[in-house]
């Protein structure tokens, strides 16, 4: 019996010097740093300071936008503009989004969405303007025949959007849809 305890005592003590060793010798995790700008995605290129200058990064955006604002989103709906280019707006303030917040797409209907770009985010960012036409009285984000757009999330970092298109029915010929 004396035996088979010692026989315990040095496996217990041949485990725990192999666990030191490997624990030793793991290599460290890099050390967290914050993420530069340049690794996050470009604003789109339409995105201008009030001079005129094209933003080059996401820390650009926020510091030319002091009031917490992006007005580029303002083009929502502009005439003059195709019906595409607002879906297409609307999925490169989603990938601006996800760069600044280090994240995913915002998730939820259309509300919880429109809620999210208009500054109930954890940066308190409005990447659409509250008081945007866009945005109707019940905090949906509309398009430019005042239809709800319809969101689908594909996954965490692609989104499909839908418009309602000229007939202003969802899942018609019509409609207009952006994204993957």
């Amino acid at each position: 019996m004396k035996a088979r305890h010692w026989g315990l005592v040095v496996l217990a003590l041949v485990l725990a010097v192999a666990g030191l060793t490997w624990w030793r010798m793991a290599p460290e995790p890099p050390a967290a740093q914050p993420a530069a700008a340049a690794t996050l995605p470009a604003p789109p290129a339409d995105i201008r300071t009030a001079s005129g200058n094209p933003i080059r990064s996401p820390a650009e955006l926020v510091a030319a936008t002091p009031s917490g604002i992006l007005h580029f989103a303002d083009q929502l709906n502009a005439a003059g503009r195709p019906p595409a280019a607002d879906g297409m707006l609307l999925i490169s303030l989603l990938d601006l989004y996800r760069g600044l917040t280090h994240g995913t797409d915002p998730v939820g209907d259309n509300e919880e969405i429109t809620a999210v770009l208009t500054g109930a985010n954890r940066l308190g960012y409005a990447f659409i303007n509250p008081a945007s036409p866009a945005v109707n009285a019940q905090g949906q984000l509309c398009d430019r025949w005042g239809t709800p757009y319809f969101f689908h999330q594909i996954s965490g970092t692609q989104m499909q959007i839908r418009s309602g298109g000229p007939d202003r029915k969802v899942w018609t010929k019509d409609d207009i849809v952006v994204g993957p």
